[in-house]
């Protein structure tokens, strides 16, 4: 009987887990659950959240990889262990940053990822093993072409409209519905009464529909979201000397052609078709990884 191994993708909002008994494609148990990640929710939230999840794919794992956004550093990634150790005693544990679940996801040793969810970060790896990384710094830092990158540079296209004295346009008009703000003095007062970046991430896709459409002004918010997303990918690739494949992988990325074709156009302007959009969720990437830690 092959060994059972289980997938971790903990993301900034939620936590995806698949459990595999198999060495192909089926799996035994698929589990959505809040996020168990250490920067969002603590040691306490990440360890509730992780141990629904142990309860719930039950016991014989005999090896877990996590891929976590914000496992930056060996003592973020030792705090994550460590918890993951005591819900999975005996397992073999490894816990990587979510871009290198990506890659495993694509069926890719060596390769470039760029992933726009609510934040954004690139990530490659040549064939020699050596590896770099570009943005991925937090919202307060840096961020920008992700989802929260987003909707904040639509908040800012209404107070210029404003101070301008101009009539709201279609995207301001949109986003004072969708948060029931009079004018964008009331929607600014929203913006800072509740930053958290999932909050506000989640109107990203009203932004990007409105472009698919023409608006003019979301359209000069999603350009500039490419600018950002293809000058991440493109200095990954420079650093490792790298020629593709790219993934794209990311919420805003799988989901909205007009962002995805313009950062592909950015990269790769003679043949944009050479950069792949990941067609299955990462944390299958991470069931694969899990699985390499117990091969003979």
């Amino acid at each position: 009987m092959t060994p059972a191994v289980l997938g971790l993708h903990i993301g900034g909002s939620k936590t995806h887990a698949v459990r595999s008994d198999d060495s192909g494609e089926g799996t035994g148990v698929e589990i959505t659950e809040a996020s168990a990640n250490l920067s969002s929710v603590g040691h306490q939230g990440a360890d509730a959240v992780l141990r629904r999840i142990a309860s719930s794919v039950g016991t014989g794992v005999e090896a877990v990889c996590a891929g976590a956004a914000g496992a930056d550093t060996p003592a973020s990634r030792a705090v994550l262990s460590a918890l993951l150790t005591e819900h999975f005693p005996g397992a073999k544990i490894d816990v990587v940053h979510d871009t290198r679940i990506v890659l495993a996801a694509a069926g890719l040793d060596a390769g470039a990822v760029v992933v726009a969810g609510t934040g954004s970060v690139a990530w490659g790896r040549n064939a020699d093993g050596r590896e770099a990384r570009s943005g991925g710094y937090g919202y307060l830092l840096g961020d920008e072409g992700g989802a929260y990158s987003v909707v904040r540079d639509a908040v800012r296209e209404s107070l210029r409209e404003y101070y301008a004295g101009l009539e709201p346009g279609t995207l301001v008009q949109s986003l004072m519905a969708a948060t029931a703000s009079a004018d964008a003095l009331q929607l600014m007062d929203s913006f800072y009464a509740k930053p958290e970046p999932d909050h506000w991430a989640g109107l990203a896709p009203l932004v990007l529909e409105l472009a698919a459409e023409g608006d003019p002004a979301a359209l000069r918010i999603q350009a500039e979201a490419a600018h950002h997303l293809a000058a991440l990918a493109r200095q990954v690739l420079g650093e490792l000397g790298l020629e593709l494949p790219l993934v794209m992988a990311g919420s805003l990325l799988v989901n909205h052609n007009g962002l995805s074709s313009a950062v592909a156009r950015k990269v790769a302007l003679e043949d944009p078709s050479s950069i792949r959009i990941l067609t299955q969720p990462p944390v299958h990437g991470a069931v694969e990884l899990a699985r390499q830690l117990i091969l003979p």
